[in-house]
């Protein structure tokens, strides 16, 4: 990298070339030197920025994990703005992005990053942010009656969210279409809709 230019964010940087080499090689690829070279930086920015790769994998996590909390704060807004069952399935098609996807690989490959991210929850980082977000999107749209006062949000977060990542990271050569999406969104959220038989 020439002397003298300014990196007006090395973090974002760095973060966005490691999931660039994330879902182009996979997570064994990544190395500082990977990084810093889709970067376009020095390998010198990486480690003045974090201890050590794990630190930095760690942070990236991290870093997209509070992007899905965020995400659960604009889905529970939206409530009552839209079908419920649309507004799940915008929060799982936004959550289930490849980028995310191949973090959660990650995580599950990467066993010092996986220690360092422990917080005490029985899922994986990522999928319990996504857990909390849909578990928030849901209690606010049972607070405006759109939901079954005795549906659980909690369970049917977590149900969805399961199934979501199923779906999403299917083998089937690519990402679902909207409409597979909606089907299994439907499917888990119908006994908790109004007008559902009491259980």
């Amino acid at each position: 990298m020439p002397t003298g230019v300014v990196l007006r964010d090395p973090r974002a940087q760095l973060f966005a070339a490691a999931e660039r080499v994330l879902l182009r090689d996979g997570p064994e690829a990544l190395t500082s030197r990977s990084v810093t070279a889709e970067a376009g930086v020095a390998k010198g920015v990486l480690h003045r920025c974090f201890a050590d790769m794990e630190e930095f994998l760690t942070e990236l996590v991290r870093d997209r994990a509070a992007n899905i909390s965020w995400l659960g704060e604009t889905l529970a807004i939206r409530a009552e703005a839209e079908p419920v069952v649309s507004l799940v399935c915008d929060g799982l098609t936004e959550i289930f992005q490849p980028a995310t996807l191949a973090l959660i690989g990650l995580v599950a490959v990467r066993s010092r990053v996986r220690e360092r991210l422990q917080t005490g929850s029985s899922l994986p980082p990522v999928l319990a942010e996504a857990v909390a977000a849909l578990s928030g999107c849901l209690a606010a749209e049972q607070n405006v009656g759109r939901l079954r006062h005795d549906a659980e949000p909690g369970a049917l977060a977590f149900a969805l969210v399961g199934t979501g990542h199923l779906l999403f990271a299917g083998e089937l050569g690519g990402l679902p279409d909207r409409s597979a999406v909606e089907e299994v969104v439907e499917g888990l959220l119908v006994g908790a809709l109004p007008g559902a038989p009491e259980i």
